[in-house]
């Protein structure tokens, strides 16, 4: 018989929303699993987009989208302070190339203006070169929001996710949900969720699916919206072109979206992107393609010029969550009762993530939800050491402390040994060299983990052989066990002669 699992609260999806959600139940005395299909959190589309903490000009005024996006944006500098993740708030700036993207500016600010962004102004052609030399002299003016910001939002994702797991949280990857269900067999109301090692039971469900929002609402009824999944591809640029601009600088949006940005990104970078096209077969194909990275060149090109693409470290794409409704859809699901969802999350999802999170968790107390507060306290922070970061003085004492902060192994990013080793000994242990990146920000330079990969490989074999002979919770301490990211992504496979000779 397969095991079932009981819990009070179920989160479904360990993106930006579903640990937005967790981190807000930090403080209540309840039982709370958090559940991905993925093999780690942050794996959909919070670890491929733009990075941006939008301003909140853009939402049609009295939305969820317009107040969540404006009071979530506001939480950022806090929250990035307690759990020790970058945060830039380096202003944003919507440039106008004629008479009739000027008016559409004075549209914007009318709604900023209406959503409550703070300091939201219109810049003339003098004022916008002098503060953005690096726009293109053919832009006539600009609409400047200082409040947007630039962030690492997987790291962002894991930090709010461990946390919740050092407070007392479970988090349960490889747990891809495959139907739901009352538990026709008890009086009490509670649901059954199926997933690949068993069943789950629990009385509150609440889902943050993502592209799959619309898939696991029908396991319950016939949803009245629909998932677009729309694929946005990117180029991100070595460090070099990092200082090209500092602000994240736009084009005026149109029906696909916020078009083309240039932007910089909290590790010094420069992105551009995305683009947009609506996926009809593979919902999760994150390919890019020679067509839609061209078209990234050309209307890049139109907002920042003499961009050195021969600089570009990788190409990247993620997949957006887009919908038919015009709005966020944040509610107990009709006629289910106990069965909340955070479904159509698009853009300004990311910059709206610790709001929803709170707004949930109001949802979930005005329909009764029993929400005890903890009382023997909960530590909702989180401290990580950047070594790049520190001044010399600092890493000096570190080094002091602890030597294994002195020995470089990632060299295009400056990640240190004790770095890595702090990553590995994560509450949500990684298992793959990407998830060691998102957690260390190791391989993400020019080389792209050709240097540090293989120590990488031996840190995560030793700390694998170690865990496996005391508790015996993760894979066979084997390089046959490192995966590159995803399940199936094996660094290293046997010979068929090897087996051979051993069979």
């Amino acid at each position: 018989m397969n095991p079932v699992i009981t819990s009070d609260i179920v989160i479904v999806g360990a993106g930006v929303v579903g640990t937005s959600i967790a981190y807000s139940l930090i403080p209540y005395d309840v039982r709370v699993l958090l559940l991905d299909k993925n093999n780690d959190v942050a794996m959909g589309a919070t670890r491929a987009n733009s990075a941006i903490i939008h301003a909140g000009y853009d939402p049609k005024p009295g939305t969820l989208m317009a107040k969540l996006n404006v009071e979530g944006n506001a939480l950022y500098e806090k929250l990035c302070h307690d759990l020790s993740v970058p945060f830039r708030r380096c202003g944003s700036l919507v440039l106008a190339f004629s008479d009739t993207e000027r008016a559409l500016l004075e549209e914007l600010l009318d709604r900023g203006i209406k959503n409550h962004v703070p300091d939201i102004r219109i810049l003339d052609k003098d004022e916008l070169h002098r503060i953005e030399p690096g726009v293109s002299a053919d832009a006539v003016s600009a609409l400047y929001a200082p409040s947007a910001g630039i962030i690492n939002p997987w790291e962002f994702c894991l930090a709010q996710a461990e946390v919740f797991v050092r407070n007392g949280g479970t988090f349960l990857p490889n747990c891809e949900v495959t139907g739901i269900r009352k538990d026709t067999s008890d009086p009490d109301r509670f649901y059954l969720l199926d997933i690949p090692s068993g069943t789950i039971r629990a009385r509150t469900v609440i889902l943050a699916c993502g592209i799959r929002s619309d898939i696991v609402h029908g396991f319950l009824s016939t949803p009245d919206f629909s998932i677009v999944p729309t694929r946005g591809e990117y180029y991100l640029l070595d460090k070099s072109e990092g200082s090209r601009v500092s602000h994240v600088v736009f084009q005026c949006p149109n029906a696909s979206g916020k078009g083309v940005l240039v932007a910089p990104t909290v590790h010094g970078n420069l992105i551009c992107g995305p683009t947009s096209e609506v996926l009809k077969e593979d919902i999760e194909d994150t390919s890019t393609t020679s067509a839609k990275l061209s078209e990234i060149k050309e209307k890049a090109s139109r907002s920042v010029g003499n961009i050195s693409w021969r600089d570009n470290v990788r190409n990247f794409s993620g997949i957006r969550a887009n919908s038919t409704s015009d709005d966020f859809i944040l509610r107990e699901i009709p006629d289910q009762e106990g069965i909340f969802e955070a479904a159509g999350i698009k853009s300004p999802g990311l910059a709206s993530s610790p709001a929803i999170g709170l707004y949930m968790l109001n949802l979930l107390k005005e329909k009764g939800i029993p929400l005890p507060e903890k009382k023997g306290g909960y530590d909702s922070t989180r401290k990580k050491i950047h070594f790049r970061d520190m001044t010399n003085e600092e890493r000096a004492e570190l080094v002091k402390k602890d030597p294994s902060y002195g020995r470089i192994v990632c060299r295009c990013e400056g990640v240190t040994e004790g770095e890595i080793r702090d990553a590995l000994l994560s509450p949500i242990p990684p298992v793959s060299l990407d998830a060691v990146k998102r957690r260390a920000g190791t391989g993400m330079g020019r080389c792209q983990g050709g240097f540090c990969g293989p120590r990488i490989v031996e840190m995560m074999l030793g700390r694998n052989k170690n865990t496996a002979e005391t508790s015996g919770t993760l894979p066979d301490p084997s390089p046959l066990s490192i995966l590159q990211d995803g399940n199936g992504s094996n660094l290293f496979f046997e010979r068929e002669a090897e087996k051979e000779v051993e069979s």
